[in-house]
């Protein structure tokens, strides 16, 4: 399994309002589904929840003026996103490559598939924001480079789900993932 590593330097931002682009699903060769930019938007208001008041999201219609743009892209099996750092009107932020999950992951189980996806856009989101990854398997920022059971990683968030609203009812971070947000942005 492939995993890219994403360093980024963390420092302490003061409290921020960003804006926030989600790409359409309107290339399905990427694997994206029609109600995937959902999932990227409760990854969005699942940060700002956790923030304590310190990150406010607004969206924006201008995919260039977003200091955070979710997008779908296909991509090598192994490798579920990526953040690439930019600049926006001289405030940091990200692009974020979402690869959705495959389709099998969803042939028995679509409620899986969907937490890979939320999973996946919430742990890219917070390299967007500026947290590095952990070597906390209860982290949301963990780093599969360090080990650890992928299946399992998944697995108990699924658990926690017995409907996709569930999704929005359990943010999927830990302590120590908002402990560090509120530090970052204090």
């Amino acid at each position: 399994m492939r995993v890219l590593v994403l360093v980024m330097v963390c420092v302490a931002l003061p409290a921020a309002s960003l804006r926030y682009w989600v790409e359409p699903c309107s290339q399905p060769a990427s694997g994206c589904h029609a109600a995937d930019p959902e999932l990227a938007q409760w990854a969005i208001e699942a940060w700002q929840a956790a923030s304590g008041g310190q990150l406010r999201f607004e969206k924006t219609a201008d995919r260039e003026k977003a200091h955070i743009r979710i997008l779908w892209t296909g991509g090598r099996e192994g490798l579920y996103g990526e953040a690439r750092p930019i600049m926006v009107e001289g405030v940091r932020g990200a692009e974020v490559y979402v690869l959705p999950a495959p389709d099998q992951a969803g042939e028995k189980d679509a409620l899986l598939r969907d937490a890979i996806v939320y999973l996946t856009c919430l742990h890219e989101t917070g390299h967007a924001l500026g947290l590095p990854h952990t070597a906390r398997f209860a982290d949301i920022m963990y780093s599969f480079q360090y080990g650890g059971d992928i299946s399992e990683y998944f697995g108990r968030y699924r658990r926690q789900l017995a409907s996709r609203a569930d999704i929005r009812k359990h943010s999927g971070m830990s302590v120590e993932d908002r402990r560090k947000l509120v530090e970052l942005y204090k």
